[in-house]
């Protein structure tokens, strides 16, 4: 699997470049800043887009999907938070959240299987963060926004977190093996044996 990091932008998201070795299309997983950037660097790369996949509807990671995947591309999103972009107040009451309008918006649910740039991504409906956050298992990676990061969690104090909901989907990913590869919403890249071992947050789910 060929990957690239992009991350210029005010709040360190990383949005990860995916294609097959060999592919000449690619996917992209989270859209937040900087369409235009994203959009170059996958050209640059020798690679048509073909999709967006992202793991949750704040801003950081989904403001400008619909920027970036134009009229044609389809943009995947758990159908929880699908609704950030019909009605954010309904999504979570009181929280600034602007979406760009997505033309071909498309819900996904846990354990759909998708191909995707000569991909599979297996989709894993881990929330707690937000209602529809989403994990996407491609090979021995997972991509797993703002799950887990290098040394710490993502937050579940949002109005619509879950404190409960984000132990269950960090209980999971303590399930996968040690040597998954971690492409985290934000910081550097960690495996589920790292995270296990030293991640002071996932002291009490061992």
């Amino acid at each position: 699997m060929e990957l690239d990091l992009f991350d210029r932008n005010p709040y360190g998201t990383n949005y990860w470049i995916l294609s097959a070795d060999g592919s000449g299309e690619a996917v992209v997983v989270d859209a937040g800043f900087d369409a235009e950037g994203i959009r170059e660097t996958v050209e640059r790369a020798g690679k048509r887009l073909v999709a967006i996949l992202l793991t949750h509807a704040h801003l950081d990671h989904a403001s400008e999907a619909g920027d970036l995947a134009g009229e044609e591309i389809p943009v995947f999103v758990h159908a929880d938070d699908a609704v950030a972009f019909e009605d954010i107040d309904r999504w979570n009451p009181g929280f600034e959240n602007p979406l760009t309008p997505v033309k071909d918006l498309r819900t996904i649910s846990d354990g759909e299987v998708l191909s995707l740039a000569g991909l599979s991504f297996v989709v894993h409906h881990t929330p707690g963060h937000t209602p529809g956050h989403c994990s996407f298992e491609v090979g021995t990676s997972l991509a797993g926004g703002d799950l887990v990061f290098a040394g710490s969690i993502g937050r579940s104090d949002f109005p619509n977190s879950s404190p409960t909901d984000m132990e269950r989907s960090l209980r999971w990913l303590l399930t996968l093996d040690d040597a998954v590869e971690v492409l985290p919403g934000h910081g550097s890249r960690t495996t589920v044996g790292v995270e296990r071992a030293a991640n002071p947050l996932l002291v009490g789910l061992r």
